[in-house]
């Protein structure tokens, strides 16, 4: 009987060890979200006013201005990566244009932005036709140019 009730006590513990290891189950994937690429930076928009806001846009854009009025570039740009924007305005006066004032900005956009160039002369614009244009990067021509008048 000793036989017997050693028999029944180790069979269940041998029969244990012999059972089926679970299968595993496949690995997991996991979709990756979509990657999207934005294109490169490029110019817009451009508009003038006497003021931006803090989100660097014009409130009012206009095309004439006062003698003594600080003018107001607000560029938007869209895409993405290192660029440059530069600025350059002139007198106008025929065929001829004359530089008044020149700046470049560096930006490393991630999406849509904005930025603001600005010109003021404290003793007075001269009357006269006027433009701003502006350059992305080396360009030699403009990505955008923005007419307007002091008067």
């Amino acid at each position: 009987m000793k036989k017997l009730a050693l028999v029944t006590l180790v069979l269940p513990v041998a029969l244990a060890g012999c059972s089926k290891p679970e299968p595993t189950p496949p690995p997991t994937t996991v979709a990756a979200a979509p990657t999207t690429t934005l294109p490169a930076v490029s110019v817009t928009g451009v508009a003038l006013g006497k003021e931006i806001g803090t989100d660097k846009k014009v409130g009012a854009p206009l095309e004439s201005f006062g003698a003594k009025d600080t003018i107001y570039a607000s560029v938007e740009t869209a895409g993405a990566g290192h660029a440059k924007l530069r600025a350059l305005w002139s007198f106008v006066k025929g065929e001829k244009a004359a530089k008044v004032d020149e700046t470049t900005i560096e930006l490393d956009a991630s999406g849509p932005a904005v930025n603001e160039f600005h010109v003021s002369k404290p003793s007075g614009w001269p009357k006269g036709d006027y433009k701003v244009e502006i350059f992305l990067n080396d360009g030699a021509t403009p990505a955008a140019t923005q007419a307007f008048k002091v008067g």
